[in-house]
């Protein structure tokens, strides 16, 4: 959420924000709600106090024993109570629907974000690696799952539907080593770990940003006010709403866990395989620090660097694309995704991203902090996608097999396994 006092003075800014981001709201209309809202407040608080001035007139009347007079100022105060109540019903019609339009007011983008209309118009920053040409004819991540027992789809489907899964034997050790080998790495860099709750309220699913607008993407529980979360961020940063916090260092959470994904909107659009499902691991960053701007690039630039070390340690090639403002959530000012290279399809696929809010969650959850003057200041919200799986064992899987379906299991995640470092293939 924006500063309403910011917006007024940079409507135009952020009207072409909105279009830029796809987002349907007219910021003239909503400033008139606003200066609808302060004039009846103002005439509001005018009639209180005329009315307490009456209220306070009466008694004296009546003390001094001025009975006709003060029942007819006991008739002006009914009307004003009368008026009144007009008022302050018309007033909270006003504020509920500009707190509602608020709700739809995008994040502004930082300026060297790209334009562009969808992730085809997404800048490449960087390559790291270069893919290897096979030799011979590669097997896709599902003929090998299966060709190893570890990735069972019909069992899934027949369980819970499309776009669900089995995991088994050395599919289960994959998916929970890249996870831990993600969280060991982001201990070392400073970060605290949590384990959260992989539900959260709809106030949690507003404040981070995730409703109005992504509210089809989530799972609701039914005659509760819970959510299926589809990502940790929304439970770590709901951890600190409405408090004051200490950010003289940068806070850094972490945490594994469950999500889940209505992936409403998607339909025939990436439906092979383990690529978009209902239900994935992610281990997630979040940090919380002041709001300065250099300081929040830098740690913008940190936490995507560690995304980029854990694709390094499983040894897969990748790039970073600049994410541009048409395939940007509403509450992102600058975005960066990770996409490794998948043999099977030929291209790189989104594998991670990393997002700078600047303070559009903060303020929604109310999480603030004291500047050097000892003035209250809404803070800066970071989140990363450190590793997602089963997603990434897409790219795991395909780039490390060989021409018997055999796979090689990358160094870095050896330890996790066991010490198994060949997944031999079976004869």
């Amino acid at each position: 959420m924006l500063d309403l006092q910011w917006l007024r003075m940079n409507a135009n800014e952020v009207q072409q924000v909105a279009g830029l981001k796809g987002i349907n709201i007219d910021i003239a209309q909503l400033l008139d709600l606003d200066v609808e809202r302060r004039e009846l407040l103002q005439q509001v608080e005018v009639l209180r106090q005329q009315r307490n001035e009456q209220s306070k007139r009466v008694g004296m009347l009546i003390q001094n024993g001025e009975h006709i007079q003060a029942e007819q100022v006991k008739h002006q105060v009914r009307a004003m109570n009368e008026r009144l109540s007009t008022l302050e019903e018309e007033l909270e019609q006003v504020r509920i629907k500009l707190n509602e339009g608020m709700l739809y007011v995008p994040n502004i983008v930082s300026p060297d974000t790209p334009h562009g209309r969808s992730d085809a118009d997404n800048v490449e920053v960087k390559r790291v690696g270069t893919p290897e040409a096979p030799t011979f004819k590669p097997r896709d991540h599902i003929e090998l799952g299966e060709l190893h027992e570890m990735i069972d789809i019909p069992r899934g489907v027949k369980t819970a539907g499309t776009r669900h899964y089995y995991l088994k034997g050395a599919g289960v050790l994959l998916h929970r080593a890249v996870q831990q080998l993600a969280l060991d790495l982001l201990m070392k860099r400073g970060f605290t770990p949590l384990e959260v709750p992989l539900m959260a309220r709809t106030a949690a699913m507003m404040n981070t940003g995730f409703f109005p607008t992504g509210q089809d993407q989530s799972y609701a529980i039914v005659d509760e006010d819970q959510w299926l979360v589809g990502t940790s961020e929304v439970p770590l940063v709901a951890y600190y709403s409405n408090e004051v916090v200490d950010v003289s260092e940068p806070i850094r959470l972490a945490a594994v866990s469950t999500c889940f994904r209505s992936e409403v909107g998607s339909a025939g659009k990436d439906v092979h395989g383990l690529y978009r499902v209902h239900q994935f691991a992610k281990v997630e960053q979040v940090v919380i620090c002041e709001a300065d701007r250099a300081l929040a690039e830098q740690l913008h630039q940190e936490i995507t660097a560690h995304a980029e070390e854990i694709v390094q340690l499983l040894e897969l090639p990748y790039r970073m694309m600049a994410v541009c403002t048409g395939d940007m959530a509403q509450k992102t000012y600058k975005q960066f995704d990770i996409e490794t290279w998948m043999p099977s399809r030929q291209a790189y696929g989104e594998t991670h991203s990393s997002s700078n809010l600047l303070d559009f969650q903060a303020r929604r959850s109310g999480i603030r902090y004291r500047d050097a003057e000892g003035q209250l200041k809404f803070a800066y919200t970071l989140n990363n996608t450190a590793v997602a799986t089963p997603r990434i064992l897409i790219p795991l899987l395909e780039n490390h097999q060989d021409e018997d379906g055999g796979i090689h299991v990358p160094q870095a995640l050896r330890p996790y396994m066991n010490g198994l470092a060949y997944l031999a293939p079976p004869q």
